[in-house]
C-alpha cells in the first residue's frame, strides 16, 4: 500500500513540474491583443529594448502579403510612437530563414516585433530555424520580443487558432508556437470579437496549459516567471489546474493587476486577489 501511494506520489509531481508555466529565463516579451492603438505600449516594448533608439526589427510575415520592405505602412505605427531604429525582414522562403545571413538582423537587435495575420504562416516559415534560434538568443542576452494578434499567439507553446483552413478552429493543422513561454496557450482579440469561452476547448483538451486570452489594445510584458498588465481591456485566465473558487472557467484581470506564471497566481500590487475579485461582468 505504501509503495503504491509512493508512485502515485511521484505520479503526481512529475505531472506538476511538466505542467508548469514559465516565461523566459532572461530578457521580456510584450505580448497584445491586436487592435493596437495605444502606442505606450509600443513605447514599452521600446524602453525594454533599451530606447526609443534602440536597434528594433519587425517581421510582418503573419500577414500574407506578396512583398513587404522598408515602405511598408505598417511601420508608420512605429515611427508615431517615437521608435527611430527600425529594420524588417521577411520570406515565405523557409531554407532561406534557416541561414546565419537571414537572421543576422536579430542577432544585431535589441527587439523584434510580429504583427498580425496568420499565426500558422510564422511556424511553417520560422518555426526551428536559424531565425528561431536567433530570436532565443535575443532573450537570452536580455533583449524583448513582442507581437499583436497573431504575432501574440505565436509566442506561447501551443499555437491556439494555428489550422489554414480558418482561424475560427482552436485546435488544427498547426499546434506548435515559438514557446517562449511554456505550457501555455494565448488567443487574443477576446472581447471585441465574442472569443471569451473559445479557449475552453484548449484548456478541456490540454488541462496542463495555462490559457491566456487578451483583449484588443492590451498587453502582458512578461519578465522571467511574471507579467503585469497593461493597456485599455482585460486579459482573461483559464486555468484547468487552479480552478477558481466560485467555480468559474475563467477570470479577468485588469491593467495594474500582475500573475506569477510559475504559481499561477493573480495579484493587485499590494495584495493576493481573492478569486471572486478577479470575476470582471463582460462589458463592464
Amino acid at each position: 500500500m505504501l509503495r503504491l501511494l509512493l508512485c502515485l506520489f511521484f505520479v503526481v509531481l512529475a505531472q506538476t513540474v511538466l505542467a508548469q508555466t514559465r516565461g523566459p529565463g532572461n530578457g521580456s516579451l510584450v505580448i497584445v491583443g491586436g487592435g493596437l492603438r495605444d502606442l505606450s505600449i509600443l513605447q514599452e516594448f521600446a524602453s525594454l529594448a533599451g530606447g526609443l533608439d534602440a536597434p528594433i526589427v519587425v517581421i510582418p510575415t503573419a500577414g500574407g502579403a506578396e512583398n513587404y520592405d522598408q515602405y511598408w505602412q505598417g511601420l508608420a505605427q512605429f515611427r508615431a510612437a517615437g521608435l527611430t531604429n527600425l529594420g524588417l525582414i521577411h520570406t515565405y522562403d523557409r531554407e532561406l530563414a534557416d541561414t546565419p545571413k537571414f537572421a543576422e538582423a536579430i542577432r544585431n537587435a535589441w527587439g523584434v516585433w510580429f504583427t498580425g495575420g496568420r499565426q500558422w504562416r510564422l511556424a511553417d516559415v520560422y518555426l526551428h530555424t536559424e531565425v528561431h534560434t536567433a530570436l532565443l538568443e535575443l532573450l537570452d542576452r536580455g533583449g524583448v520580443i513582442g507581437g499583436s494578434s497573431a504575432g501574440a499567439t505565436i509566442l506561447g507553446s501551443y499555437l491556439a487558432r494555428g489550422d489554414t483552413a480558418g482561424n475560427s478552429l482552436m485546435m488544427g493543422d498547426h499546434e506548435e508556437g515559438f514557446g517562449f513561454i511554456d505550457n501555455v496557450a494565448i488567443d487574443q482579440h477576446l472581447l471585441r470579437r465574442n472569443r471569451h469561452f473559445d479557449l475552453l476547448e484548449i484548456i478541456a483538451a490540454r488541462p496542463e496549459l495555462l490559457g491566456i486570452g487578451l483583449d484588443e489594445d492590451t498587453a502582458i510584458v512578461v519578465k522571467n516567471q511574471h507579467f503585469r498588465v497593461i493597456g485599455q481591456s482585460y486579459v482573461v485566465i483559464y486555468d484547468a489546474l487552479h480552478r477558481i473558487d466560485s467555480g468559474g472557467d475563467f477570470y479577468f484581470l485588469e491593467p495594474g493587476d500582475e500573475y506569477d506564471l510559475l504559481e499561477r497566481q493573480a495579484f493587485r500590487p499590494g495584495r493576493v486577489l481573492h478569486p471572486l475579485e478577479r470575476i470582471v461582468p463582460v462589458g463592464n
